[in-house]
């Protein structure tokens, strides 16, 4: 017997597959946050091997989407925009694996602060006329 899928799972999957190409950047930015937030959780347990995995594997997450962020961006239409997002996103990896090697949260918050910025701009982005939208380069 087949056992259908939990509820939440279905309406993700149908979420990320009816979602614009500017919500699915949306999503990506929370996904990014969420994962360094819960990074940042490991840094209050007591048993060391949890926490180092903890705070890696969330990382780890974060920088596979902020990469695909970067790989998303379309640098010969995109501009400047598209260039400085590309360096900001390179900036980001490197704070995350400088805070994962050396367990600091220091980058991890930094790199949370950034994210929200952006997600803010995209979001307001977003709710603009659409043509103001389909101007934006870093849609993948």
């Amino acid at each position: 017997m087949l056992h259908p899928r939990q509820p939440w799972q279905s309406y993700r999957q149908v979420s990320l597959q009816t979602a614009s190409r500017g919500q699915l950047v949306l999503m990506l930015y929370d996904g990014a946050i969420r994962f360094l937030e819960c990074s940042l959780k490991g840094f209050e347990m007591d048993d060391p091997g949890e926490q180092n995995s903890t705070i890696n594997n969330n990382i780890v997450r974060a920088q596979d989407i902020i990469r695909e962020l970067d790989n998303s961006l379309n640098l010969d239409g995109g501009g400047e925009l598209a260039s400085t997002l590309r360096r900001l996103y390179h900036y980001f990896e490197w704070r995350l694996t400088e805070s994962n090697l050396q367990k600091t949260p220091t980058g991890i918050r930094e790199v949370i602060d950034r994210l929200t910025s952006l997600r803010e701009a995209w979001a307001t982005a977003l709710q603009g006329p659409r043509s103001d939208v389909e101007g934006i380069p870093a849609i993948p």
